[in-house]
């Protein structure tokens, strides 16, 4: 006789510093909105969290457009942070994203590190708020992603928000930079709690019979498959650097990338532009999580993490 399979659901929690989540499956700012588009879609208590979209201090209309344009293995997007401020995040988007049952995790960007400490403190005095992002990563706009670019502005900014934040504090990283095993030890030293790379590749398309590009910023993000080698890179990099936990963003639609993320180093990670053409996929992947780990014997999230054995 054949022995009894364990069908006992495994413990997927995991712990990203002082921040505990259900799973480590969670959904990227910028391509969720602030969940109520989706809700039709995804059972949001069984996603590890929700990072809404990237707030500013004041409204912001954004680039102009078209903002966005598919490539052949992704997209482009010069979004430019368009949202209606603070205030209006706080009164109108947070009860409701504090009503799904899951972690949020609230992501906000500044032009100088007064408009982050003063945001970071507006946000820690709400109710329902998981955990702070510091979106300083954004290659589609002036001012905030200049803290991303330079290791000791990193430092800088992150030691100051750490002072007036009580709540975990993601830093958000960009690919954009020469050595980004520098810029996470910026972030670590600062006083970051999780790490969160990547945000999108700088990048272009152009339309060569008008001799233009097809964004109308120029220049945006490349987001999608074409830049999960890159960012499993950075993961890897990032995880040989620090110790302090990952999140992984770039490419995801797979269990196999959800797989590739975690041995690279990433103890969650976040799915970006799969959500416009899955709505769906966050709870798959949450869902599929289970049975591959079982398949390989692991039985937990965290056993398997930066497992990747280098040649």
């Amino acid at each position: 006789m054949e022995p009894a399979v364990d069908s006992t659901p495994l413990d997927l929690s995991i712990e990203l510093g002082p921040l505990k989540l259900s799973n480590p499956i969670l959904v990227a700012s910028g391509t969720f909105g602030y969940a109520r588009e989706m809700a039709a879609f995804v059972d949001f208590s069984q996603l590890g969290g929700i990072v809404p979209k990237t707030i500013t201090q004041e409204l912001r209309k954004g680039n102009r457009p078209p903002r966005t344009v598919e490539t052949a293995a992704g997209m482009l997007n010069a979004i430019g942070l368009d949202n209606d401020g603070l205030d209006y995040f706080i009164e109108q988007q947070l009860p409701y994203l504090s009503s799904l049952g899951t972690c949020i995790v609230v992501s906000i960007a500044g032009r100088t590190i007064e408009e982050f400490i003063s945001m970071s403190e507006a946000v820690s005095a709400q109710s329902g708020v998981g955990a702070l992002e510091l979106n300083i990563s954004c290659p589609n706009v002036t001012g905030g992603v200049d803290y991303g670019i330079s290791p000791a502005r990193c430092e800088e900014l992150l030691q100051k928000v750490r002072r007036h934040c009580p709540l975990p504090l993601i830093a958000k990283l960009t690919p954009n930079v020469t050595s980004i095993s520098d810029m996470a030890k910026a972030a670590e030293s600062g006083g970051a709690d999780v790490i969160s790379l990547i945000n999108t590749v700088s990048a272009m398309a152009v339309d060569w019979r008008r001799r233009r590009p097809i964004l109308g910023n120029g220049v945006g993000g490349l987001s999608g498959p074409a830049i999960k080698p890159i960012a499993l890179r950075c993961v890897h990099q990032a995880y040989q650097a620090v110790s302090i936990p990952l999140i992984g963003i770039g490419g995801i639609d797979s269990i196999d990338d959800v797989m590739e993320f975690l041995v690279c180093g990433a103890s969650a990670v976040q799915i970006g532009t799969a959500n416009y053409y899955d709505p769906t996929v966050s709870i798959r992947l949450a869902k599929e999580l289970d049975d591959t780990l079982r398949s390989i014997g692991a039985t937990d999230v965290p056993s398997i993490v930066g497992s990747l054995e280098l040649p």
